[in-house]
């Protein structure tokens, strides 16, 4: 299977385009975890710009990046060359021909002079907004991207046209990248490696799955196995990397409850909630409640690892690259292979979930788990049209059987959710398997419209 050179991130080009025809000032704010692909996102959009300058900081002194970014803005506008070397002054003049510019990696800048964005401000303010101008400012520093361009402090405040915070892609739109193209290999990838660009281009698609983990992460060469230490330690600028990887294990191996968290890593639970906050807003991690929960008002909170290779990492290779060195090529069958299939549950349930739209179309209120005392369903959602489509996963060797869908219809019957209007509830069951259904459940789906079966195959297309 061929590799796309670039794929999806229609909507985000789309905005830029617009942004870049646009009569008016346009200032669009591009942010996002390390890895997603915005500078190729903006290098996709200004490839055909002609009055464009795309140019990427880097972490030097703020007179070595002036200097830089006159010599790549000159190339498409020479007159730069002649102004002062001062920001405001060289907007100001590329204000004057309505360019589009774009400051890649703009927390660098910010970090080495932190008056830029009110000085950027005032250019906008005073001349910049009555242009043509698109200025596209891009950042992997969440931290400093929302406090410095897009929090209520800063002097940027209230300025942009548009915000892009860039996702990873879907499991559809990163299928092409994986090895293999048959749908549990896509599942089992994705759990893996999820849908970030720089992930997916480090995979062989000619080498099995377990060949491309071997030696893209296990390996003690392989150019991910040091990942996410990396991204801890040198892009988010966490002091204290420790007590933050304690917990990002503690969440990867099954800890979801605060105090489950709180007591493997040995944090107290009242302190434990900025560690979770901090981690939150890097998109590391995320609060799950139930669906038809209040998130203002409810205290049920679990949580879990956002970017599924951060999962993996804490799970199978944090804490291991001794034992990982020692077993060499053999270390995917010894250590992965056993316990993978269990790994791979909680990654299969969010699957689900994101593909209910498409297997159940339907305009839905909310998705996501739901769980009370004993009583718990993987997928839940809620439809406008008063309808509660329950669903149980089961990522494992067995078939799912008429005993499982009683135990889902006994589940879906202990949530207690009213509708828009108070309509009557009305239930649809989902049954999302590895392995198929046995025969009593694959009639009892031939003889009932509120019972849906899915496979694989259906779930990831």
């Amino acid at each position: 299977m061929s590799r796309p050179r670039f794929v999806d991130r229609e909507d985000e080009l789309e905005t830029l385009k617009n942004a870049f025809q646009s009569d008016t000032s346009e200032l669009v704010v591009i942010y996002g975890r390390r890895r997603l692909g915005k500078s190729a996102l903006v290098r996709e959009a200004t490839d055909e710009v002609e009055n464009g300058v795309y140019w990427q900081a880097t972490e030097e002194t703020p007179d070595v990046q002036l200097s830089d970014f006159v010599d790549a803005a000159s190339e498409t506008f020479p007159l730069l060359e002649d102004i002062q070397r001062d920001w405001e002054a060289l907007l100001r003049a590329l204000g004057r021909h309505d360019a589009v510019v774009v400051l890649d990696e703009f927390p660098y800048l910010v970090q080495s002079n932190d008056a830029l964005p009110s000085k950027v401000q005032r250019v906008w303010d005073m001349h910049l907004e009555e242009t043509g101008m698109t200025l596209v400012l891009v950042g992997s520093s969440i931290s400093v991207m929302e406090d410095k361009v897009l929090g209520g402090g800063s002097p940027l405040y209230g300025r942009r046209t548009a915000a892009i915070d860039l996702p990873p892609l879907s499991i559809r739109d990163a299928r092409p990248f994986y090895p293999g193209d048959d749908p549990d290999t896509t599942i089992q990838s994705w759990g893996v490696f999820g849908g970030t660009p720089y992930y997916l281009r480090a995979l062989d698609p000619s080498a099995t799955l377990a060949k491309n983990i071997q030696s893209v992460l296990l390996s003690e060469h392989g150019v991910l196995h040091n990942e996410p230490e990396f991204l801890l330690r040198t892009e988010f600028g966490i002091r204290e990397p420790q007590t933050y990887y304690t917990i990002l294990r503690a969440i990867a191996t099954g800890k979801r409850e605060t105090n489950e968290i709180a007591g493997f890593a040995g944090v107290d639970s009242n302190s434990l909630g900025s560690y979770l906050s901090k981690l939150r807003r890097l998109r590391l991690i995320e609060r799950d409640i139930p669906v038809t929960a209040n998130p203002n008002a409810t205290r049920k909170s679990r949580y879990r690892l956002n970017e599924p290779l951060f999962r993996f990492w804490f799970r199978y290779v944090y804490g291991q690259t001794g034992k990982l060195v020692q077993l060499g090529d053999d270390a995917y069958e010894e250590v992965v292979e056993p316990t993978f299939s269990d790994y791979l549950g909680p990654m299969f349930e969010l699957i689900c979930q994101d593909a209910l739209p498409s297997l159940v179309p339907k305009t839905y209120q909310g998705i996501g788990y739901w769980w009370h005392r004993d009583h718990e369903l993987d997928v839940v959602g809620l439809g406008s049209d008063g309808t509660l489509v329950a669903g149980e996963c089961k990522y494992t060797a067995r078939e799912m059987t008429e005993g499982d869908l009683a135990d889902l219809e006994r589940a879906a019957k202990e949530v207690q959710w009213t509708p828009d209007g108070s309509q009557e509830v009305t239930y649809h069951y989902c049954c999302f398997c590895r392995s198929g259904f046995s025969d009593g459940l694959q009639n009892a789906a031939s003889e009932r419209d509120d019972l849906s079966l899915f496979t694989p195959a259906e779930i990831v297309g």
